[in-house]
């Protein structure tokens, strides 16, 4: 049985090692933020933080994960950065049916933690395969770009 530290609390899984995280999270953990998309790691709904990286939780054996940090978007809020990102997407109102925004914000969120100040190259590179079926892709890149500016003025 799996130990994993999800947002912060130990809890021990009563999963199959081979398990995808996806899985393990919505069905037993009951944090079901995060969306299943693809099953193939080709849309991003799925994302998730292990260490402090995204990462596609529908091809993540529960096993590779134990004893990592694990956060959701259940508790991305929690994170300054995280809040900033959440905050950017309310003011720009980026979502728009909302089934693929939990993973963009991870995405985001990510992105905006090791590059605080990132051009449209870096967005692009960094939210590429996150997939938005209503194409709401320029809302996207202007809530990030609010937030890296809301970034640089908490300094």
């Amino acid at each position: 049985m799996p130990v994993l530290n999800i947002n912060g609390a130990t809890t021990t899984l009563n999963v199959p090692d081979d398990m995808p995280l996806l899985w393990a999270l919505r069905d037993v953990a009951g944090l079901t933020g995060t969306k299943f998309g693809c099953g193939v790691a080709l849309c991003g709904a799925c994302t998730v933080h292990v260490d402090g990286q995204p990462v596609r939780s529908c091809v993540t054996p529960v096993a590779s994960v134990a004893g990592k940090k694990i956060v959701t978007i259940e508790a991305i809020g929690k994170d300054p950065v995280g809040a900033k990102v959440q905050a950017a997407w309310r003011e720009v109102d980026v979502v728009q049916c909302g089934y693929c925004q939990s993973g963009q914000i991870m995405a985001a969120t990510a992105l905006l933690k090791a590059m605080p100040k990132p051009g449209d190259a870096d967005i692009d590179n960094a939210m590429s395969g996150n997939i938005c079926r209503c194409g709401t892709y320029n809302r996207i890149r202007k809530a990030i770009k609010a937030c890296a500016l809301a970034i640089a003025a908490a300094g």
